[in-house]
């Protein structure tokens, strides 16, 4: 399967397109349930967004309904998912040289990106089942942990390996994401280097131009 396609799963398995359908505290939750409960949530939300989509009668409306899912799922992951740990993580030691401005800029571009990646591939999320394996063991004053999660298709299963660390407000958040063998930290690590290559450094370039979605499908080609 190209990893483009594992990474819409991916979305299916951490968010919720309506946040208010899925009350989910990030700081009262051990982490396999929160993994859990969002996942539960969504398989229901797909669908139902998938109908208003489907009713949409013109393109005007169904840009409309993609715009305002595309702000609820942002809006539901971020409690979920340490967007900004995970950028900063990515542009590796390039944060270093970057000013303040531009890790700011880059955590936005890459939060901005990859929502987009996840919420346009919701739809395609079908003909899967999902298993969330308990702990191994009490998790107890760990900050450190992770979920692992199957789907289990009608050809394949695929594995899934949340890391998620406790932040210091006490909530679980997921820090990075191994699908079927694939880590995306390291992936999106070297397209940042490549890219800050490719500009001889300059970083204002790579920002202006970064895509989470461009690196998905080639990386997935091969």
């Amino acid at each position: 399967m190209r990893l483009r396609i594992l990474l819409f799963i991916l979305a299916a398995l951490m968010a919720s397109a309506w946040a208010r359908a899925c009350p989910v505290d990030p700081a009262r939750a051990e982490p396999h349930q929160l993994v859990q409960e969002v996942t539960d949530c969504l398989l229901a939300d797909i669908e139902r967004y998938r109908g208003k989509l489907e009713e949409a009668g013109s393109e005007t409306r169904k840009r409309q309904l993609m715009e305002g899912f595309l702000s609820e799922l942002r809006a539901t992951l971020e409690p979920v998912v340490d967007f900004d740990w995970i950028a900063l993580n990515v542009m590796g030691s390039y944060r270093r040289d970057a000013s303040a401005g531009q890790r700011e800029r880059f955590q936005e571009v890459f939060t901005e990106s990859l929502v987009e990646t996840y919420g346009r591939g919701l739809l395609s999320y079908s003909d899967q089942t999902i298993k969330v394996f308990p702990p191994e063991g009490d998790i107890g004053d760990r900050r450190r942990v992770t979920v692992t999660q199957e789907i289990r298709g009608p050809e394949k299963n695929y594995p899934l390996v949340y890391s998620m660390g406790k932040n210091r407000r006490g909530q679980w958040k997921v820090i990075n994401v191994i699908i079927n063998g694939i880590n995306l930290g390291k992936t999106f690590r070297s397209q940042f280097v490549q890219a800050a290559e490719k500009n001889d450094g300059n970083l204002d370039a790579v920002i202006a131009n970064w895509t989470t979605k461009t690196e998905i499908e080639e990386t997935g080609k091969a």
